[in-house]
């Protein structure tokens, strides 16, 4: 997309991955100042990723010493919308939209003030040339599902109740967007995804739901996921770093993790777009980590 008074140009970045065809491509627009909430949403939609990134000047007080974490002049006001509607937080877009800035700015801290409050990130550049970005997530939570919205759930992807794993008990987890965690017992019943569309959409909406991160432990700190995203529009999201964030919490919350620990997500697999998202857990910081590398497509 061209640049002009009225249009300023959409970069286009892949998210969890070094490989232009791996991971979750996101659109960026460093300079928003121009766009209304239509005109973003008309770009997210055209675009057709699962979310882009709209970016914009910080909310005041929040530039410079006495703002969190980044230097004066990397602080930046974030949105994200997906085909159909405005979101409260992005993992992957955020890793598109601090790569691209990096390759402008230079490596280092940024701040990104979102919806769900500030989101630091820092963004580091290899001795391969490949740039990796780590958020730092709004304070996570964890909170039961009801039966009957479980049942629901369920009964929209078509998962019998006796293909979950026991050991990971559903929840709906929180860090920056909600997300109903869903655990398989086995890595064929995570491949096989052919949901109702409508019925989990609507299930979604009611629950406040940005996506449902499905699961498989392979190891003790290796997991398979997958995000069905219908309330965006999309049949699927290809690697899910809010989804990341809220499950590091989850898994930390529940004991299924220790307090520190470095878990592996693996996604995209199944869709022909692989990528990894490392999620880091610090003892005494309920915070939740998640990095990745991003590159730019084209």
């Amino acid at each position: 997309m061209t640049t002009t008074a009225s249009q300023p140009e959409v970069l286009r970045y892949t998210a969890f991955s070094s490989d232009p065809a791996g991971g979750n491509p996101a659109g960026v627009v460093l300079d928003a100042r121009a766009l209304d909430d239509g005109e973003m949403l008309a770009v997210a939609a055209d675009l057709g990723y699962s979310e882009s990134a709209f970016l914009t000047g910080p909310p005041e007080g929040l530039d410079g010493p006495e703002g969190p974490d980044a230097p004066e002049g990397r602080t930046y006001r974030i949105r994200y919308f997906s085909p159909k509607a405005e979101v409260p937080f992005c993992g992957h877009a955020t890793v598109a939209a601090a790569v691209a800035l990096a390759e402008r700015l230079g490596p280092g801290p940024l701040v990104f003030a979102t919806q769900a409050g500030p989101v630091p990130v820092d963004v580091t550049a290899e001795d391969d040339g490949t740039v990796r970005a780590t958020l730092t997530s709004v304070e996570p939570y964890v909170e039961e599902v009801a039966d009957a919205d479980l049942a629901e759930a369920l009964a929209a992807l078509d998962w019998p109740a006796a293909d979950l794993d026991p050991v990971f008990p559903p929840r709906i987890a929180y860090a920056g967007a909600r997300h109903l965690v869903l655990a398989a017992a086995t890595r064929s019943r995570l491949a096989e995804l052919a949901y109702d569309f409508a019925r989990l959409e609507t299930l979604m909406h009611r629950l406040d739901l940005t996506t449902v991160q499905l699961v498989w432990r392979e190891s003790p700190t290796v997991f398979h996921v997958r995000d069905p995203f219908p309330v965006g529009g999309v049949v699927e999201d290809p690697a899910t770093g809010a989804a990341a964030a809220a499950f590091g919490g989850y898994a930390r919350e529940l004991g299924l993790v220790p307090e520190d620990a470095v878990l592996t997500l693996r996604q995209g697999e199944d869709l022909g777009r692989p990528g990894e998202l490392t999620v880091a857990l610090r003892a005494g910081d309920p915070r939740v980590r998640v990095s990745g590398a991003g590159v730019r497509i084209g």
